[in-house]
């Protein structure tokens, strides 16, 4: 069968070359490459500002959803001049890693027509890698755990922060669970973000242990919520908000939610409410702008009683 001729799309003055657009990736709805495209070309004015600077990994799924799929860190051999990147340092060390900057629409859109349909990327930008500027929960429920288990712990969370003074954000992760993120953006390395992220988990866990683990094990997850505070180090990357998920045979978008929208989810025990697709994220973020955009500058310090006792220690 011969290939079909690829298309150009014309983005900020940039040639990119697209193809087979009309591949389905997501086989329960029909849901094609040609519309995850669309979807990014729309939403890339909100998304962008919360990719720039971060190192990306592509998580590519060459034949959609149902097909293979595997992660690419390195900047592919192909990738155009234009395109920005960063040297990474290796987690096993060697030469550092060429990794892929999405800082514009057209290296967006172009690393989407690779396959690269979930945006994957550090908690801190370049150069200043070892400084997150935020510290991340990942609320990962076990079966028969849901959503909504997860918002009742998001919520206790978000208590336990404020007795800190600390102001935290929540978005779906267009999966099965939740991310919460304390916005730091006030140069905390991760020495000090990561065992602070563990300690607050732990703590959960002692305070809710009926409906919250902090340990890796998954043999103790069913039907509680796992507290993955482990994202918060230099090397592991978090879905970016915005992002379109690849987990279903349809697609979702891992999207931000107020605080409202999580107690009431609580009251009803519904989750219904916190599954975007992405003609409903559009039609939301039309409405309400980028609920996440105060993550990007929001200035915040650990409590010193906490670093205090880290140095000492």
């Amino acid at each position: 069968m011969p290939k079909k001729p690829k298309q150009t799309l014309t983005v900020d003055g940039r040639e990119l070359a697209v193809s087979n657009l009309d591949k389905v990736y997501f086989p329960e709805c029909g849901f094609t490459k040609g519309e995850v495209l669309g979807f990014y070309l729309h939403v890339a004015g909100v998304l962008l500002p919360h990719l720039e600077g971060r190192p990306l990994t592509m998580k590519r799924y060459p034949e959609g959803v149902a097909g293979e799929h595997f992660y690419e860190k390195n900047a592919p051999v192909h990738t155009p001049d234009w395109v920005p990147r960063f040297p990474v340092p290796r987690e096993e060390g060697g030469a550092p890693s060429p990794r892929i900057l999405c800082n514009d629409r057209a290296t967006l859109l172009w690393v989407v027509n690779l396959g690269d349909i979930e945006k994957h990327v550090i908690l801190a930008r370049a150069p200043r890698l070892n400084e997150p500027t935020s510290i991340v929960f990942d609320l990962d429920p076990g079966e028969p755990a849901g959503v909504v288990e997860c918002a009742r712990v998001a919520l206790h969370l978000k208590e336990m922060l404020e007795a800190w003074n600390l102001e935290t954000f929540v978005k779906v992760s267009g999966s099965k669970g939740l991310h919460l993120s304390v916005p730091l953006n006030s140069g905390t390395p991760y020495e000090q973000a990561r065992p602070f992220a563990k300690a607050i988990a732990e703590l959960a866990a002692q305070r809710l242990p009926g409906e919250v683990v902090s340990g890796m094990s998954k043999a103790v997850r069913r039907g509680k919520v796992f507290i993955d505070w482990s994202q918060n180090t230099d090397f592991k990357t978090t879905v970016s908000v915005y992002s379109m998920r690849a987990r279903r045979g349809e697609p979702f978008i891992s999207l931000p939610v107020t605080w409202a929208e999580i107690r009431k989810a609580v009251k009803t025990k519904s989750d219904r409410a916190l599954f975007f697709t992405p003609a409903a994220a559009l039609q939301r973020m039309e409405k309400l702008g980028d609920l996440h955009e105060r993550v990007l500058t929001l200035r915040q310090t650990l409590p010193s009683a906490f670093t205090q006792a880290l140095e000492a220690r």
